[in-house]
């Protein structure tokens, strides 16, 4: 069960919230639910990220180029562009 929460808005940020919540039907809750998950999973990759660069200078990381795993995989990787 969902618990409620208080956050204080730029009167800007609220306009256009309430405007994508009229405009698709959607509650406002909903577009802020999904924000805060994609922004914590991205949050979430960052620190990963970040754990495993601190740990290569260390030997720690089995980490390797994608040109060596996707040697060995049955199908090669491609390489995706973020844009």
């Amino acid at each position: 069960m969902a618990t409620p929460t208080t956050i204080e808005l730029d009167p800007a940020i609220k306009a256009r919230l309430d405007q994508l919540a009229h405009s698709t039907g959607r509650s406002k809750a909903f577009f802020l639910q999904e924000l805060i998950a994609q922004g914590m999973d991205d949050l979430e990759d960052i620190d990963f990220a970040g754990l495993a660069v601190e740990c290569l200078p260390r030997g720690e990381s089995t980490a390797r180029p994608l040109d060596a795993v996707s040697a060995t995989a049955k199908r090669p990787f491609k390489q995706r562009v973020r844009r």
